[in-house]
């Protein structure tokens, strides 16, 4: 019962040295990531919204786009 409270115990403070870690020494790599995720989830919506806009002014063009993402 102890050894399994020190085993939680040691567990306990080395998730805490892993995130001092992670977001206190890597913490600019952590934000950079984020921001890119961030930079390409707005392109990605940027993209969707022209496709379709695409779509609807020219389908004959967005098809010739669709099979050229495909092949």
């Amino acid at each position: 019962m102890l050894r399994t409270l020190f085993t939680v115990g040691l567990v306990a403070l080395l998730g805490l040295v892993a995130l001092k870690v992670v977001f206190g020494l890597l913490g600019p790599l952590v934000a950079l990531l984020f921001w890119l995720i961030g930079l390409a989830i707005k392109v990605l919506l940027l993209g969707a919204v022209v496709y379709f806009m695409l779509r609807l002014v020219s389908p004959v063009t967005a098809e010739k786009i669709e099979r050229a993402f495909r092949s």
